[in-house]
């Protein structure tokens, strides 16, 4: 069960991060400059391991079991950012 609540976190957790993710995306696609999507890797890419290092960081005080958490934490944010992508695209 602690497998099981710690994916589910780990899931949610990383969509939050994806919808962060998502944001900042398409916040630099309306600019449309290079250096507003060099700035949005760069954000992304600090929400990203902000995202997997406050799950690793708070392993300690977890009540679920962590390593469930990073594997939802990772899983949620790839396959949302795919789907945003999709998405972003089909808008256009």
């Amino acid at each position: 069960m602690k497998y099981l609540i710690g994916a589910l976190a780990g899931l949610v957790w990383g969509a939050l991060a994806a919808l962060l993710n998502g944001y900042i995306t398409k916040k630099a696609l309306d600019k449309a400059s290079d250096k507003a999507m060099l700035l949005s890797n760069a954000l992304r890419l600090v929400v990203d391991i902000a995202a997997l290092g406050s799950v690793f960081l708070l392993r300690n005080v977890l009540p679920f079991s962590f390593e469930a958490a990073l594997v939802g934490t990772a899983a949620s944010m790839s396959i949302l950012m795919i789907v945003f992508a999709y998405k972003m695209a089909a808008g256009k």
